[in-house]
């Protein structure tokens, strides 16, 4: 009998150790809310939701990208990025946004040092 109940909860707690791995990588990095919703703003990428999950929608050409439900939030990140090395820079405590013919579009103050090290983490800046 203690086998069985050993058995039993042993495959319960396998299924619940693996279920939180797999949500794990499904996440996606954490982000610095106040500078990431700052720049957001900015980015020409949207998510938009539609009957089979998730799509990206890039605002310049209205091109959709449609990842699996499970990739799309780790693909926005992927694009996210590549647009911020190429049209964000940091200058002194200031983020600048730069438009496609380089020029300055916004200017976001960065206030703490967690936001800086954000920046040069996700965006590698």
């Amino acid at each position: 009998m203690s086998i069985k109940k050993g058995l039993i909860f042993g495959l319960i707690a396998a299924s619940l150790i693996l279920g939180m791995i797999s949500m794990k990588r499904a996440m996606p990095n954490p982000k610095e809310e106040r500078i990431y919703e700052a720049i957001k703003v900015y980015s020409p990428y949207v998510l938009e939701k539609r009957i089979g999950g998730l799509a990206i929608v890039d605002k310049r050409d209205g091109e959709k990208e449609k990842p699996s439900a499970t990739e799309a939030l780790h693909r926005m990140d992927e694009l996210e990025q590549t647009w911020g090395k190429k049209h964000l820079r940091v200058e002194g405590n200031q983020v600048l946004v730069i438009g496609d013919n380089n020029q300055s579009i916004a200017k976001i103050f960065i206030e703490t040092q967690k936001e800086r090290e954000f920046l040069k983490n996700f965006f590698g800046i």
